[in-house]
């Protein structure tokens, strides 16, 4: 009898995204040293821009933190157009390139690259990356070899990401059965998960927050409100302000919005998702105040999640901005400087300042998700 010691064993375990894609990486460089690393972005369909989400960069990276529109990636946009893989065997031109990404590349060293488009069900994802320091090395009968650890890898993605949704919907959908209605949806949650990773991009580097952190709170800021679905229609909608009395029932919807995310993720079998725990820090603690005046629990500064911080501010920020049945939308300076009082105060002033000091891209994001029926 004859043991194999598997290569690619971390796969099995329950680790998170970043160290499966380092695992795979290790195993690719048993075979092939001179490929120094495998980068993943993801594609945002609704801003046509491009982001970066996993590498196996375990120190410096050279796109952290970055995205681009697709029409500002031309290379890029014709292997989408083509829909197969490109190899380019030599990168040293890229460092005099017109476009931020092509001279960050070019100015780590990166000699070459095989880039492969991802696609789920004819849908684009993003794309994946092969890069190496030295040039002329991606001969056909390795990248016969590179294309199975290239779809493997796409497939952990894919499902990671399909995994989200499926939840997501799964949430959505136990909120249509009770028939409760949210007033805050549509374009709301479009401008305030954005708002989010604007702040978290802004922080990344004060809090060493990596992309994949950056994008799950992207995708889990939408469902800070969940908890609402426990909320009678006679609280949850009422025009004017809340009474004491309603008020405390309000309240009750962030730890019931945690407990329903609970019980998805254990029924559902979603507890191998990965960051699953922002999505349940955001939703439980996004009305704690820095203060220690919030609830669910009082929590004060740094005990209440980071994540939490940042969807705090940017979903006062929206409801500010916002019409609702019983106010008009304030101006965003009205808006900033309200958030500059309750800084230190309610709010994360780390947070609020990092949304002031990007007021363009808020502005940006406004123009593109702009108000409407549902907002």
């Amino acid at each position: 009898m004859v043991y194999h010691r598997d290569l690619l064993a971390d796969l099995n375990k329950p680790l998170p995204m970043k160290d499966k894609v380092v695992s795979i990486h290790r195993s690719i460089q048993k075979k092939f040293l001179f490929v120094s690393r495998i980068a993943i972005t993801l594609y945002d369909s609704e801003t046509q821009t491009l982001r970066t989400y996993l590498d196996s960069d375990e120190d410096d990276n050279p796109l952290a933190h970055f995205q681009s529109s697709l029409d500002d990636a031309p290379s890029l946009k014709e292997i989408l157009a083509r829909g197969l893989p490109r190899v380019v065997d030599n990168l040293v031109t890229f460092e005099n390139g017109l476009y931020e990404h092509t001279q960050r590349i070019g100015r780590h060293g990166y000699a070459a690259s095989y880039t492969m488009p991802i696609f789920h069900a004819g849908v684009f994802v993003g794309f994946l990356f092969f890069n190496s320091h030295e040039k002329d090395v991606f001969a056909e009968n390795i990248l016969s070899i590179l294309d199975i650890y290239g779809h493997l890898i796409a497939l952990m993605i894919i499902n990671e990401l399909s995994t989200v949704k499926v939840m997501g919907a799964a949430l959505k959908t136990t909120s249509g059965m009770v028939h409760l209605r949210d007033p805050e949806t549509g374009s709301h949650l479009d401008r305030m998960s954005r708002y989010s990773r604007l702040i978290a991009e802004s922080l990344a580097d004060q809090y060493q927050l990596d992309d994949a952190y950056i994008e799950h709170i992207f995708m889990f800021s939408p469902l800070h409100d969940i908890g609402k679905i426990s909320i009678p229609d006679s609280v949850l909608l009422k025009p004017g302000p809340l009474n004491a009395e309603e008020r405390s029932i309000m309240d009750t919807h962030a730890r019931a919005g945690r407990e329903l995310i609970d019980d998805i993720v254990d029924n559902f079998g979603f507890d191998s998702i990965d960051h699953i725990d922002i999505l349940r820090n955001i939703a439980e603690f996004h009305h704690e105040a820095v203060n220690g005046s919030g609830y669910p629990s009082g929590k004060m500064d740094s005990e209440i999640p980071l994540e939490a911080r940042i969807v705090a501010v940017a979903d006062v920020f929206d409801a500010l901005t916002s019409c609702r049945p019983y106010k008009d939308a304030w101006s965003n300076e009205k808006a900033f400087d309200k958030l500059r009082q309750l800084a230190g105060e309610k709010l994360d002033a780390d947070c609020v300042n990092a949304l002031i000091d990007h007021q363009q891209e808020v502005i940006s994001i406004q123009q593109q998700f702009k108000e409407n029926t549902y907002g």
